[in-house]
Order: C-alpha cells, then sequence, then structure tokens
C-alpha cells in the first residue's frame, strides 16, 4: 500500500486553495477540469479532518458549489431539435456552469496580485529609515559678507570726501553773544504798560509777550512780574486752571520810582 503524504499550506480562502490547485497542475484557468479540480478539493479538506484542522464553513460552501457544477456537467445534453432552415437548436440555452467560478477565480487573482505588490513595496520601505527634518543652520559654516561688496574705487574717495567736509564744519567754533536784558528795565516796561489801563486796571500777561521774542526775554519778563508782586504793585491771579494770568495794577508809584530798585539775578 503507497503511504501519500500531504504538507498542507495555509489558504486565506477556498479561492485560494482553487487558484493553488490550478497554478500547481499548470492549466489554464479558462480550461479547468472540474472533475480534477473538485477531487483535488475535496482531497485536500479530507487531509485537513484527519490532522483535525478546523474546516471553516466557506471551505465547505465551496465544496457544494463543485460538486453541484460537475453533477450538471454529468447530466446528459438536452436533445438537438432540427428546423426546415437548416439552423439546430438546443432545447435548454443554459450557459457554462463554470463561468460563474471562473469570472470569481478571475477577479480573486487580480486582487491577489496588487495585495502582493502592495506587501513588496511596504517591505521596501521597510529597509528605509528617515527621520523628520531638523534645522541645520548652527552647523552651516558662517561666512562673514564684505561690507564693501559692491562698491568700486570711486564710491569710497566720493565718501571719504564728504567725511571731510563734515569733519571741518564739526571743527569751527561760533561766537555767540548773548543781549543782556536787565530785569529793571523790564520792570519799567511793565508798569508803564499798566499805568495805561489806569489804577485798578487789569492786564493779561500775554499781552506782554510777542511772537518775535526769545525764551530769555520771555523769563525776565516773567521775574520782572515776579518783583512786582513781591513789591505788592500788582495782584496777579487766573480765572481758571492752565488760564492766562490776570495783572491788576495796585501801585501809586510813577515808573521813575522804580530806578533805584536793586535786582540781582
Amino acid at each position: 500500500m503507497t503511504t501519500v503524504s500531504y504538507k498542507l499550506e495555509t489558504f486565506e480562502g477556498p479561492l485560494d486553495l482553487l487558484l493553488h490547485l490550478i497554478d500547481k497542475a499548470e492549466i489554464d484557468i479558462h480550461q479547468i477540469s472540474i472533475s480534477d479540480i473538485t477531487d483535488q478539493y475535496l482531497q485536500y479538506l479530507h487531509s485537513m479532518q484527519e490532522l483535525e484542522l478546523d474546516v471553516t464553513s466557506e471551505f465547505l460552501v465551496m465544496a457544494a458549489t463543485l460538486l453541484s457544477i460537475k453533477s450538471k456537467q454529468l447530466l446528459p445534453k438536452p436533445p438537438v431539435i432540427e428546423f426546415d432552415d437548416d439552423f439546430e437548436y438546443l432545447m435548454d440555452d443554459e450557459d457554462d456552469p463554470r463561468d460563474e467560478l471562473i469570472r470569481k477565480l478571475i477577479e480573486y487573482r487580480k486582487y491577489k496580485g496588487i495585495a502582493e505588490h502592495l506587501h513588496e513595496r511596504e517591505w521596501e520601505r521597510s529597509l528605509i529609515f528617515s527621520k523628520e527634518p531638523e534645522d541645520l543652520t548652527p552647523f552651516m559654516p558662517r561666512v562673514v559678507e564684505n561690507p564693501v561688496k559692491g562698491l568700486h574705487t570711486e564710491d569710497l574717495i566720493s565718501v571719504f570726501q564728504k567725511a571731510l567736509r563734515r569733519a571741518v564744519k564739526r571743527n569751527v567754533v561760533a561766537r555767540i553773544q548773548r543781549d543782556e536784558i536787565s530785569v529793571k528795565d523790564r520792570i519799567r516796561e511793565v508798569v508803564s504798560a499798566l499805568e495805561m489801563t489806569g489804577k485798578g486796571g487789569r492786564l493779561l500777561f500775554s499781552k506782554l509777550l510777542h511772537p518775535e521774542m526769545y525764551r530769555h526775554e520771555i523769563v525776565v519778563t516773567f521775574l520782572a512780574v515776579l518783583e512786582l508782586m513781591k513789591m505788592k504793585q500788582i495782584v496777579c491771579y487766573q480765572s481758571r486752571l492752565f488760564d492766562d494770568i490776570v495783572m491788576e495794577w495796585r501801585g501809586e508809584g510813577q515808573v521813575n520810582e522804580f530806578s533805584g530798585i536793586e535786582v540781582d539775578y
């Protein structure tokens, strides 16, 4: 008695098993022999049962399908009816019972090829190691830029000449002569302006100023007003905060009476 040993492979489903049997027999998928392929398929299922492997329902459904196709092929063909027009017609115009199975096998083979291709791409990509991009600027050599890049000799000479002209202007010493303004004289001018308003007259401080006055003239005028307040010749007040200063004349002396005032500033 000849002992047959089986090396069972792992298949993902009944269609995968059928493709394996077809490729092993080296036959065209359109020319498969249902009788042979069914016998081989059932033999494989018996081997799984003998090894106490779990046979899923999908494999059993496919076995029933193969047996159904095989039984249909074993049935006698319907009789041929001849007509007067010399055409032959079959009583039962059925399709080949293998067509549906062949269509499924072709479609499964296509998707299986795509899956194998993707698996190969995955394996090739797994051999490549990558990392996130990093800023390598700190590791780059620093290149000192030429400060006179793009300049010609004529440009440097022109800049040097301008620098010399600015240096000459800075060395020029200007003499400023200060105009001496006496507080005593300014007091006389303020008193004269107040006397023109009469006793008890009022005069705004802004009336003593004019746009052409320098800063030091304004300061001397303000000092003159403070001296007159000190001598109780005038009274100053404001109607509201930051308003113009109102000067009210209270003195009775003449302008000449202030000639003897000694003011030291």
